[in-house]
C-alpha cells in the first residue's frame, strides 16, 4: 500500500512546505502552518504526462465571443434577502460554504432554507454529523417545519454519504458540518486540515458531476475566520459569513465570495422564537430617536454591499482620573479613533490629552469603512462640548490627516437614504456639481472642505 505523503500547509494562504516553519514565507503570518497528510495515490493514479497516459482533452479551445451564455438555474431559499446575497438563489451544481460562531444559528438557518425549498418541490437531503435525527426533528418542530418533506440522515463517513447520494439523488444537499466528516483514505482525525480538504474535494466532485446544489456548514476559529485551510474557501463557489452579537437578536448574513453574483451583499435577519425572520425595516434598527437628542450621538449612513444602514455612533469624553487616559472602543478599529482624535487636536484645537474617550457603535455592529470618520469626529466634539448635535443632522465622509474632508463611495445613494429616513441635513465633503444637483431636493447638504468648516457647523 502506498505511503501517505506528509507536508505542511499554511491555514492563511494555502501555501505548502516540506517542513514546519514558525512563519509562512508566502504571506508572512506566524503560527499558521500545520501538518497535512495527503491521500496516497493508487497505482492507477501515478502522475504521468497527458501524452504518455493516453489522455484526451474533455473540451476544445474556443473564442470567448463564441461561448454561449445562458441563465443559470437557481433554487430560491424562501428568504428574499438571502437570495439577494446569493445573487438570486442557490445555483444548481454549485458548492456553498457558510461559517459562523457556535450558537449563532447556522443550523437553524439551513434547516429553514431546506424546509422552504422542500415545500416548493425540491428534493432536499439534510445530513448532520453533529446532531441525531431526533435533535433535528425537535428543531424542526420548533420552527414549524416538522411536516415538510425534508430527508434527514446522521452520518460522518464521506464514502457512505456518497452512496446515499447515489441512492437518493437529491437536488439540494446540506452538510452540517464539514469538520465532522472523515474519509478512510486519509489517516487522521476528523476536523484536521487533511480530512477537511479531502472531504470537501470528494463532495465537490460529486456535486459538479451530478449538478447537485451543495451547502456545507463550517466552524470558525477564535478570531472569526472559517476553520480549516484557506484553500477551502478557494475551492467552493460561494462563501457566506453568518455574524451576530449574542446580546442582540439580529443576525447578518454576509457574502464574502460569490462566483455567480456580487460579493459584499448582506441580509438582515432576526432570531425569533419561531426561527430566523427577515428584518423588513432593518435600516432603522441601529438608531434610537430618543438618544439622538443627547450629547455625543451622531448618525452615519453606512454602506454594506448595495444597501445603506443608518448607524448611531456614541461617544463619551470625560475628565481622566488616572495617569494614562483610557481609550475604549467598540465597533470600529481603535487605531481609527486615535487617528481622528489626533486630527481634531491638530486642526480643531480640541485637546483630549487629559480626557478618557469611550466610543461605541450601537447595535453591536462592526464598521470598517472610512465613511464613518466624520460621524466619529462629530460625536467626539459633541461630547467634549456637552452640546447635542442639531436635530435631524447626519454625517458621512472621510477625514484626512491634513484636516481635509474626503468623499466616499456612493455618496449620492447615502444622501437619498438619509432623506428617506426622515433626516433633514447631511454634512459631507465637497461634492461634484452633478451629484449635488441630483440630491438637492432630497435633503439639505452641507459641504465642508476642512475640519475648521466642519467645526463651525457644530458650534
Amino acid at each position: 500500500m502506498a505511503k501517505a505523503k506528509t507536508s505542511f500547509l499554511c491555514n492563511n494562504c494555502g501555501e505548502t512546505f516540506p517542513k514546519w516553519l514558525g512563519r509562512c514565507q508566502s504571506c508572512g503570518e506566524f503560527n499558521t502552518i500545520v501538518e497535512f497528510r495527503e491521500a496516497p495515490d493508487s497505482p492507477g493514479q501515478r502522475r504521468k504526462s497527458g501524452v504518455s497516459a493516453g489522455l484526451v482533452p474533455t473540451g476544445k479551445v474556443q473564442m470567448l465571443s463564441d461561448c454561449a451564455t445562458t441563465e443559470v438555474a437557481r433554487i430560491t431559499t424562501g428568504f428574499p434577502e438571502v437570495d439577494t446575497v446569493l445573487g438570486g438563489g442557490i445555483v444548481k451544481g454549485s458548492m456553498t460554504l457558510i461559517g459562523g460562531a457556535p450558537g449563532i444559528g447556522k443550523s437553524t438557518l439551513m434547516l429553514q432554507i431546506a424546509s422552504k425549498a422542500a415545500r416548493k418541490g425540491v428534493d432536499v437531503l439534510y445530513i448532520s454529523g453533529e446532531e441525531s435525527v431526533d435533535q433535528i426533528a425537535l428543531r424542526a418542530k420548533r420552527l414549524g417545519a416538522i411536516n415538510d418533506p425534508v430527508k434527514v440522515l446522521t452520518e460522518t463517513s464521506v464514502e457512505l454519504i456518497l452512496e446515499v447520494i447515489n441512492a437518493e439523488n437529491p437536488t439540494l444537499l446540506v452538510i452540517d458540518s464539514i469538520q465532522t466528516l472523515f474519509t478512510d483514505s486519509v489517516p487522521s482525525a476528523p476536523g484536521s486540515v487533511s480530512q477537511v480538504r479531502e472531504c470537501t474535494a470528494l463532495l465537490m466532485g460529486e456535486a459538479k458531476r451530478r449538478g447537485l446544489s451543495l451547502v456545507i456548514i463550517g466552524h470558525v476559529t477564535k478570531d472569526g475566520t472559517i476553520a480549516g485551510p484557506r484553500v477551502l474557501e478557494h475551492m467552493v463557489d460561494t462563501v457566506l459569513s453568518f455574524e451576530g452579537d449574542s446580546n442582540y437578536t439580529y443576525r447578518i448574513l454576509r457574502g464574502i465570495k460569490n462566483r455567480f453574483g456580487p460579493s459584499g451583499e448582506i441580509a438582515l435577519l432576526d432570531m425569533a422564537s419561531e426561527g430566523l425572520v427577515e428584518m423588513k425595516d432593518g435600516a432603522r434598527y441601529f438608531i434610537m430617536q430618543s438618544s439622538l437628542d443627547r450629547p455625543g450621538s451622531a448618525v452615519v449612513p453606512v454602506l454594506e454591499g448595495s444597501r445603506v444602514l443608518m448607524v448611531e455612533i456614541q461617544a463619551l469624553v470625560t475628565q481622566s482620573h488616572y495617569g494614562t487616559p483610557q481609550r475604549v472602543v467598540s465597533g470600529i478599529n481603535p487605531k481609527k479613533l486615535a487617528l481622528i482624535a489626533a486630527v481634531l487636536e491638530k486642526f480643531a484645537g480640541i485637546m483630549f490629552g487629559d480626557y478618557d474617550i469611550f466610543l461605541n457603535v450601537t447595535g453591536g455592529l462592526n464598521i470598517s469603512e472610512t465613511g464613518v470618520d466624520l460621524a466619529v469626529a462629530a460625536s467626539l466634539i459633541s461630547s467634549f462640548r456637552n452640546r447635542p448635535i442639531p436635530k435631524g443632522t447626519s454625517f458621512v465622509g472621510e477625514l484626512g490627516l491634513g484636516g481635509e474632508l474626503r468623499p466616499v463611495a456612493d455618496i449620492e445613494k447615502r444622501i437619498r437614504e438619509v432623506g428617506a429616513m426622515g433626516f433633514t441635513r447631511v454634512v459631507t465633503p465637497p461634492l461634484q456639481k452633478k451629484v449635488a444637483d441630483s440630491v438637492k431636493s432630497e435633503v439639505e447638504v452641507l459641504q465642508c472642505a476642512s475640519i475648521g468648516q466642519f467645526e463651525m457647523i457644530l458650534a
